[in-house]
């Protein structure tokens, strides 16, 4: 007897346009796929009336490959902008390929006027900055993977 079918990420990604999902994690017989919507504004969509046509295209979804279980995200704590540097001359604090300390600071966020510091939660190299500087974060939003292991 076979089990389910597996969805195709085409699936996937209609999926998670049709429930207006932000995110989407399917894991079926060892396979991981995580589809992840992207957002211009922060915050929620407008409410609209049931079996309306949306306004506006929803955001493009992206599928990005499972990236390996040991990395370790660096979450936005707060609500706010995102930046690489101390100051738009400044150097960006770290790069890929950067080995961290624990503890080291990461980048900035700014949120209602004040600068506050985002620290590495391990040491390890930075496998990926997920966010663009100078753009607008959410709460929980992945802004860093470190690789613990390098």
């Amino acid at each position: 007897m076979a089990g389910p079918a597996r969805p195709t990420v085409t699936e996937l990604v209609e999926l998670a346009v049709k429930h207006d999902l932000a995110e989407l994690e399917v894991e079926q017989g060892g396979a991981r796929i995580r589809v992840v919507r992207e957002r211009g504004v922060v915050g929620a969509p407008a409410p609209r009336a049931e079996g309306a046509p949306p306004t506006a295209m929803p955001a493009p979804a992206t599928v990005e490959p499972m990236l390996a279980a040991h990395l370790v995200k660096v979450e936005a704590p707060m609500v706010g902008t995102f930046y690489r540097a101390s100051s738009p001359e400044a150097a960006p604090y770290v790069q890929e390929g950067d080995v961290v300390k624990d503890g080291q600071v990461l980048c900035i966020i700014e949120a209602m006027k004040l600068m506050n510091e985002i620290e590495a939660k391990v040491a390890g190299r930075i496998a990926r900055v997920l966010v663009d500087n100078g753009q607008p974060v959410e709460f929980g939003q992945a802004l860093f993977l470190i690789d613990p292991k390098a």
